[in-house]
């Protein structure tokens, strides 16, 4: 029990987990920073269609409901992608800073964001681990935070940078467990004669060291599911890229069992992948807030 209240020992926990994710995926030749690259489109386009724009809304109505308002405030948007929440903050009258580090996103943001004048949208194109926020004059400067499902939070010390740029709230959404795609539960048979085993992802970490360091905040665990559409050699390419961070070689003989089967069970060459699972959301407060007498209840 020492141990469960002792924040070092699971500042540490979560640093060699972390560390322990990113030297696989090194390993494995995946660079986070340009891991949407090769479905930079198709996410866009998931992104702002009829299902990905009813999820943005409802994302944004649950922080309206915490308190959060965007007319006339500052949004800092880390990992903003093609613009799936910086265009709706925007047209909401927040002025937004869009970080995004993969080209091929970044070059559709600037599209989505074109309409936009008098500089509502500031895109910046680096991984927003290696920007200096001093520097910048992001210490304490925006009024949201907003990070969703992007892969900068795998440690505290990355978590403190976030926190740090906000002078208001911080919202952090991240996978509560291994997200299920419909295709790798396919392949993996084919490739370990097992089935794949979900596991516990970081969501664990960021609450528990959100509470022993003494931040308010509000949080949010839902299952969801939503359905996309990839071409055969994308689904190909993102088969090999999920097998190589999960330790399975990417070599010729896996290469022909994942081709192989894509053409046997897809003919069309559109192949549907059903994505589901357990994801977290949490809103950091980092202004006091009033308390409540029983009268004013």
């Amino acid at each position: 029990m020492n141990d469960f209240f002792n924040e070092d020992i699971w500042e540490k926990a979560w640093k060699d987990h972390g560390d322990t994710i990113m030297n696989k995926m090194n390993k494995s030749g995946i660079t986070p920073a340009k891991a949407f690259d090769h479905k930079a489109k198709s996410f866009n386009e998931q992104s702002f269609n009829e299902e990905g724009r009813k999820r943005t809304t409802r994302i944004i109505k649950w922080l309206e409901g915490q308190g959060v308002r965007f007319e006339n405030v500052s949004v800092l948007d880390i990992g903003a992608a093609s613009g799936v929440f910086s265009v709706p903050f925007a047209k909401r009258g927040a002025r937004v800073t869009a970080v995004e580090s993969s080209l091929p996103l970044v070059d559709l943001l600037g599209e989505n964001t074109a309409k936009f004048t008098d500089n509502k949208v500031e895109i910046v194109p680096e991984p927003f681990e290696d920007i200096d926020v001093q520097a910048k004059g992001w210490g304490h400067a925006f009024d949201l935070v907003f990070v969703s499902m992007c892969p900068v939070i795998y440690n505290w010390g990355n978590v403190e940078k976030i926190i740090s740029c906000s002078r208001n709230f911080c919202y952090i959404s991240m996978p509560a467990d291994s997200i299920e795609y419909s295709l790798f539960n396919e392949i993996w048979p084919l490739i370990t004669s097992s089935t794949f085993k979900k596991k516990p992802m970081e969501m664990g970490y960021l609450l528990h060291l959100l509470y022993l360091k003494g931040y308010s905040y509000e949080s949010l665990i839902t299952r969801e599911t939503k359905t996309m559409e990839l071409s055969r050699e994308a689904a190909l390419q993102e088969i090999m890229n999920w097998l190589r961070s999960q330790g399975q070689p990417a070599d010729d003989r896996n290469l022909k069992t994942v081709s192989d089967y894509l053409e046997r069970t897809y003919p069309s060459g559109k192949v549907v992948v059903r994505q589901s699972g357990r994801f977290g959301k949490v809103l950091i407060r980092l202004k006091d807030q009033n308390m409540h007498t029983s009268e004013d209840l």
